[in-house]
């Protein structure tokens, strides 16, 4: 599915511990999810784990990528109509809003997913929509 990261204002990939209520508290090594590695513990594993933007779950924007390969009818997008290959999809959210975008893998260009746009609540949500929206358009078999 390739790699997902956490990135904050900047689009720089942060990591932040969480205290007992929720704040941000200073930075732990191994925070989130992991996974089983055959490597030695403290080894970095790309696409393993999950790190939080500094600040409160509200604070600012945040994001989450995937490398994705759409199926035959690629994805459509709101600026250049439909777009297919090797694609990077990024999921944001910002003020309420969620958006779900798209690039050729290691352009400079995001694209707006067409119909990848929707209130939400609550910023812990994104982990899930970001999943649902990979679910969907990751279609390498076709």
């Amino acid at each position: 599915m390739g790699e997902q990261a956490v990135t904050g204002a900047g689009a720089t990939p942060a990591t932040a511990g969480m205290t007992a209520d929720g704040s941000a508290g200073t930075a732990v090594p191994g925070a989130g999810m992991s996974a089983d590695t055959t490597g030695a513990p403290g080894e970095g594993t790309p696409g393993a784990g999950m790190s939080a933007d500094a600040g409160s779950p509200a604070a600012g924007p945040q994001s989450r990528t995937a490398d994705i390969v759409p199926g035959p009818g690629g994805v459509m997008t709101d600026e250049v109509g439909v777009v297919t290959g090797d694609l990077t999809l990024r999921t944001e959210y910002a003020d309420g809003q969620v958006t779900v975008r798209v690039q050729y893998r290691e352009a400079d260009e995001w694209y707006a997913v067409t119909g990848g746009r929707a209130a939400l609540a609550d910023p812990a949500g994104l982990d899930a929509v970001h999943t649902i929206a990979v679910a969907l358009l990751h279609r390498p078999e076709g």
